[in-house]
Formats: C-alpha cells, sequence, structure tokens
C-alpha cells in the first residue's frame, strides 16, 4: 500500500506532536522548590506558646475557608470573635490578628500564593501591610 504525499503527512504530525508536547519538554529539569514561609517575626518571637488560631496542618489547607466565614460573620452577622477547636477566643480580623503574627507578607504569604498560582482578593478590601526593610 502506498501512501500519497506521506513525507507531507509525518511532517505534519511531527509538527503537531511539538506543539502538544510542548508544555512537558519545555519544564523538563525545571523544579520549582516547595516555599518555606518565614515565621520569625518580632511578634512571634515575643510569643511564649507559638500557636496559631487552629492547627498547622488546618491553616494550610483552610484558611481562605476561614477567612471567608470571619469576612461573612462579622459583616452580615456582627460576630467579631472566633472560638478555636481548642476553646480559645480570638478577634476576626485579618490586619489585627492574622497580619499582626504574620507581618511578612512577602515571605510569609506571597510565598507560598505565588507557589500555587492563586491570586487571592483579601487585599481588594484591605489595605497591604507595610513591611520593615531591614
Amino acid at each position: 500500500m502506498k501512501i500519497y504525499d506521506g513525507g507531507k503527512i509525518f511532517v505534519g504530525i511531527i509538527i503537531f506532536l511539538a506543539f502538544v508536547l510542548f508544555p512537558f519538554y519545555s519544564n523538563t529539569g525545571k523544579v520549582m522548590a516547595k516555599p518555606d514561609p518565614k515565621i520569625d517575626t518580632p511578634e512571634i518571637q515575643k510569643l511564649a506558646v507559638k500557636k496559631c488560631v487552629e492547627p498547622k496542618d488546618f491553616m494550610r489547607s483552610e484558611h481562605m475557608q476561614m477567612l471567608n466565614d470571619w469576612r461573612d460573620s462579622v459583616v452580615r452577622e456582627n460576630i467579631r470573635t472566633y472560638k478555636n477547636s481548642m476553646g480559645q477566643s480570638f478577634n476576626m480580623s485579618l490586619q489585627n490578628t492574622c497580619m499582626k503574627c504574620h507581618s511578612n507578607k512577602k515571605e510569609f504569604c506571597d510565598q507560598c500564593h505565588n507557589y500555587m498560582a492563586v491570586k487571592p482578593y483579601c487585599w481588594d478590601c484591605h489595605i497591604a501591610p507595610k513591611e520593615n526593610k531591614t
């Protein structure tokens, strides 16, 4: 069986595969290191017990949902106190509770958000914290 214009067909297949496989072979050998958020802010160093509002694993996976729940509770229901899983109470405030300890936005928040390629909308309403340049 003879394939007419077989050379053109094979060149077309090769060009097609090159375009389809480009994202895979262009990233070969490139490894993006996992973020290592810095939690050595002066405020955290002052704490006797270095614990967040909730346990670390919960905060890594659920912090955005928790912040959305806080926003809804504060704005819609005027509830301003959060009781965590250990029974402790906290003020529901991104800027006064979260950013008080995690004042290094570039090294803490932005590092993970950039790695995960997400763009949180927190700073559409809130004023981004001014960081000290040391």
